[in-house]
């Protein structure tokens, strides 16, 4: 199963982005074989809006299950669930941190958005 992560960079050590629509970068990690993948989202980071709407269309069209971030606005949140895709809140210093804490089930799942739309 894949899970994508919000990120400011292209590893685990990279710090763990807690805006969704505007993070940098989604990293992709694949639970069944501990590899990642970095999606880039700078096409999403000075967009005047809609930049959550699109932010999730990309992460949907990457095939994730689940979606671990610091905040999720409600346009964004409505694309992300009405894909199935499950989402939880990690307040951590990097994505590795955040791995971890999804690892072993210390998040708070999402069950709507946790921000106001234009959030920054």
């Amino acid at each position: 199963m894949k899970v994508a992560f919000t990120a400011a960079g292209d590893t685990l050590e990279a710090p763990f982005d807690n805006r969704f629509g505007r993070a940098e970068k989604f990293i992709i990690y694949d639970m069944d074989t501990d590899t990642f993948t970095v999606l880039d989202n700078a096409q999403n980071l000075q967009a005047a809006q809609g930049a959550g709407i699109q932010s999730a269309q990309h992460v949907v069209n990457s095939g994730v299950k689940e979606l671990v971030t610091g905040n999720l606005g409600p346009k964004a949140a409505q694309v992300i669930f009405a894909a199935g895709i499950s989402a939880y809140h990690a307040n951590a210093e990097t994505v590795g941190e955040a791995l971890a804490m999804y690892k072993s089930k210390a998040l708070k799942p999402l069950r709507d958005a946790n921000v106001e739309g234009h959030w920054v």
